[in-house]
C-alpha cells in the first residue's frame, strides 16, 4: 500500500452508528453473496435507541437476521427481490414489504429519490496500493447504492475476491468501516434429474454457435450448460454466472470472440456459486463486473447479436403470459432481470428469449402450463415478449403465433395427462375450433429429446414430429408446391388446402400413426421443408408411407433420412412391414425406397408401383 493511504487506512472493529443513522432512516444492504453480516451484527449490538430502520435490498444470501421477528421494532424489511432465509416469511406475515421492479430500474429509484438512501452497508475487499477496494462478487445494484447513499459503511473482508470491470470503490468514498474476515456463502452445483436434463437438452438445441448467453443459477441453467460442451465461440452477457461456466471457459467453448458488444469479455453483475467460482473470478481479466444499470439495460443487451436469454417461471398460460414472482397471492421471488433480458434478446439481431420450466410441480399433480393464470398471480413477462417456452416435452415457438397457435404449441409441451383438459378449457373461449379434435401427442421413439438436427448442403434443419400448431405452416408448405409435385404426391392436381384439411393432417395421434417434418428457422420464423408420414393399418400390422419434399431441396438426402427415422421407429413399435405406393414416373422417389430395402410388389394399376419392406 502506498504511503498516501497508510495513515488514512487503519483496521477498525467498531462503528459509532449514531454518527450516521437515526430512527426512521433507510439503509441499503449488500446483495447476493456479499451481505455484510458483521456490519449488521454490529449495528444490532450498538443500536441504542434506534428504531424503524427500513432495509432495502435484493436477494441476500445470509441468515438475514434483520428480518427476524425479534428485530421488527429496529428494522422494517423492504425487499426488491424476495429470497433468502427469513425474508419470505417476513413478507408473508406482513412484517415486511415487497417492491416489484426491474433490476435495471433500481438505480433510478435510488438516484431520483423514490427510495433515497441514508446509508449503504456493503462488503468490499481490502484496498489496493492505490486505495481502491473491490465490490468483488456483487457489483449489481451495490454500485448505484454507493453513489446514491449519504453514507457508505463497509465491511472490509480479506476473503472478498478482487474482480475486474467497474467494480471499484475508493477508500475516500467510504465513511466508516470495520475489518472482519467472513467466508462467502457457497452454493454447490445442484443434482440434475431426468426431466431437468431433458429441458437442458431442448434449450441447448436453440443455442447456435457464436451466441451470447444470459443464464442464471439452478437446475435448469446447470442442465443447459452441460449440453453446450460441443458448441463453439459462445459469449456471456449475463446478470450472473455460476460454476457451470468455469469448465466451458477453460475448454474455450465460452471465449467471447463472436460477441458484438464487450467483445472478448464475459460481462456480468454478480456471481454466485462455490469457492471454486470465487477463486476463478478473483483477478480474472476475462470476466468483467459492471453495474446492473449497464448490464441489464435492454438497449445494451440488444447490442449483442444472437443474444439468448434463458429464464424460468412459476407458470405460463396458454396465451404465453409468464408468472414468475408469485404463487397465487403469495409473493415468492421477484421480477429481477427477467424482463430486462427477455426484452433485450427480443431486440437483438438473431436473439432468442426463452422461458424454461418443468411441465408440472414437483409432485406432478399440478400443471405449470395453465389455461388461465392462478388467481392472485401476476404477469411478469407479457405474452408479447416470449419467443420460446421449453419443458421436458419440447419447445413451443410463440413468436408471431396467433392465440390459437400458441395454445396448441403450449398444450404440446404440457404434461400428457393434462393436455386433453387444457384443450377443453381453451375451447370454451373459441381459441381453438371444434374441428381441432385431438390434443397434441408425442413420439418418444424419436429419442429423449424429440428433435434432431441435420445438415444438408451446409444448411441446418430440424427433424421433429408434426404438431397441431403446424396447421398454417403446412398450408404454406402446400401452396409452395408446383403442379408436378402435387400430382406426384396426391395423384391429381389438387388446388386447395383448406384450414380444416390442414388441421386434419397435422392433428396426428402420433402413438398410432407417425408424421415427421424437417423445418428450417430464420429471422422470419420456422418453415416446413419436408413431411413424411405413415398411416398405421391395424389389420396387417403395417404402415403406409408417404413423402413430400420441397422442390429446391430434393436430392440432398432429406427423403432417405426421414425414411430411415420412420423405419427405426416402426421397428421399435414392432410393426411387421412398411408399404408404399409410388407413381411409376416418380423415379427419384422409387430410388429412395429401393435404396432403403423396399421390394417392388405386383400392382393392379400400371401407373403405380407398390413397394414393401419387411421389418420382422
Amino acid at each position: 500500500m502506498s504511503t498516501q493511504y497508510e495513515e488514512h487506512y487503519v483496521e477498525k472493529t467498531s462503528i459509532r452508528w449514531d454518527d450516521y443513522l437515526k430512527s426512521g432512516n433507510r439503509i441499503f444492504i449488500g446483495s447476493n453473496a456479499a451481505v455484510p453480516n458483521a456490519l449488521i451484527d454490529n449495528l444490532i449490538a450498538n443500536s441504542n435507541k434506534l428504531h424503524d430502520i427500513e432495509t432495502v435490498h435484493i436477494l441476500t444470501l445470509s441468515e438475514n437476521v434483520w428480518a427476524k421477528p425479534e428485530h421488527k421494532d429496529l428494522f422494517k424489511v423492504n425487499s426488491l427481490f424476495i429470497g433468502g432465509k427469513n425474508i419470505r416469511e417476513a413478507i408473508a406475515e406482513g412484517r415486511g414489504d415487497y417492491t416489484p421492479c426491474f433490476i435495471s430500474d433500481i438505480p433510478r429509484l435510488f438516484n431520483e429519490n423514490s427510495l433515497p438512501l441514508d446509508a449503504a452497508l456493503i462488503m468490499v475487499s481490502p484496498p489496493d496500493e492505490y486505495g481502491y477496494c473491490s465490490l468483488g462478487v456483487s457489483v449489481d445494484i451495490v454500485s448505484a447504492a454507493v453513489k446514491a447513499a449519504k453514507y457508505v459503511i463497509a465491511q472490509i473482508n480479506p476473503k472478498m475476491p478482487r474482480t475486474n470491470g467497474h467494480s471499484f470503490v475508493h477508500l475516500n468514498q467510504i465513511h466508516a468501516w470495520i475489518n472482519v474476515e467472513q467466508d462467502l456463502p457457497q452454493i454447490t452445483p445442484p443434482e440434475v434429474d431426468k426431466r431437468t436434463e431433458q429441458i437442458g437438452q431442448y434449450t441447448a438445441m436453440l443455442i447456435e454457435n457464436g451466441a451470447t448467453l444470459q443464464i442464471g443459477i439452478g437446475k435448469i441453467p446447470e442442465a443447459v450448460l452441460r449440453y453446450l460442451a460441443n458448441h463453439k465461440d459462445l459469449g456471456i452477457h449475463s446478470e450472473m454466472i455460476s460454476d457451470g461456466v468455469i469448465d466451458l471457459m477453460l475448454k474455450g467453448v465460452i471465449n467471447n470472440r463472436k460477441k458484438t458488444y464487450h467483445k472478448g469479455k464475459a460481462v456480468v453483475t454478480f456471481c454466485l456459486g462455490s469457492q471454486r467460482l470465487y477463486d476463478f473470478v478473483d483477478g480474472n481479466p476475462h470476466i468483467e463486473f459492471y453495474p446492473s444499470e449497464h448490464v441489464n439495460s435492454p438497449v445494451k443487451i440488444a447490442k449483442n447479436d444472437n443474444m439468448v436469454s434463458i429464464n424460468s417461471a412459476i407458470e405460463v398460460d396458454l396465451t404465453g403470459q409468464v408468472v414468475s414472482d408469485s404463487i397465487g397471492y403469495q409473493f415468492y421471488s421477484g421480477i429481477g432481470g427477467q424482463v430486462d433480458f427477455i426484452r433485450g434478446a427480443s431486440l437483438s439481431k438473431g436473439g432468442k428469449p426463452i422461458i424454461a420450466l418443468p411441465s408440472t410441480t414437483k409432485d406432478g399433480k399440478i400443471s405449470r402450463i395453465v389455461a388461465h393464470i392462478t388467481e392472485g398471480g401476476g404477469v411478469v413477462t407479457s405474452r408479447g415478449h416470449v419467443a420460446y417456452v421449453v419443458t421436458e416435452f419440447g419447445i413451443a415457438s410463440l413468436h408471431g403465433k396467433s392465440i390459437r397457435e400458441r395454445a396448441l404449441e403450449l398444450i404440446r409441451i404440457a404434461h400428457p395427462k393434462f393436455r386433453e383438459q387444457l384443450l377443453a378449457d381453451v375451447r370454451k373461449h373459441y381459441w381453438v375450433p371444434e374441428y381441432q379434435e385431438s390434443s397434441p401427442s408425442s413420439v418418444p421413439e424419436l429419442g429423449s429429446v424429440e428433435m434432431k438436427k441435420f445438415t444438408f448442403a451446409n444448411t441446418n434443419y430440424t427433424l421433429r414430429p408434426l404438431a397441431p400448431a403446424d396447421e398454417r405452416k403446412l398450408q404454406e408448405f402446400f401452396y409452395s408446391h408446383n403442379k408436378e409435385t402435387l400430382i406426384m404426391r396426391y395423384n391429381h392436381h389438387i388446388t386447395q388446402m383448406t384450414r380444416e384439411k390442414s388441421c386434419n393432417l397435422v392433428s396426428v395421434n402420433q402413438h398410432v400413426d407417425l408424421a415427421l417434418c424437417f423445418t428450417k428457422r430464420d429471422s422470419l420464423g420456422e418453415a416446413i421443408q419436408a413431411v413424411a408420414r405413415y398411416y398405421y393399418i391395424e389389420t396387417i400390422n403395417s404402415g403406409e408411407v408417404a413423402f413430400v419434399i420441397k422442390e429446391s431441396l430434393r436430392g440432398r438426402g432429406m427423403a432417405s433420412t426421414l425414411l430411415g427415422e420412420m423405419i427405426a421407429i416402426a421397428k421399435i413399435r414392432k410393426i411387421d412391414s412398411l408399404v408404399a405406393c409410388v407413381r411409376r414416373d416418380n423415379a427419384s422417389m422409387l430410388k429412395v425406397f429401393e435404396k432403403s430395402g423396399f421390394i417392388r410388389q405386383a400392382s393392379e394399376d400400371f401407373d403405380d408401383v407398390s413397394l414393401k419392406l419387411l421389418l420382422n
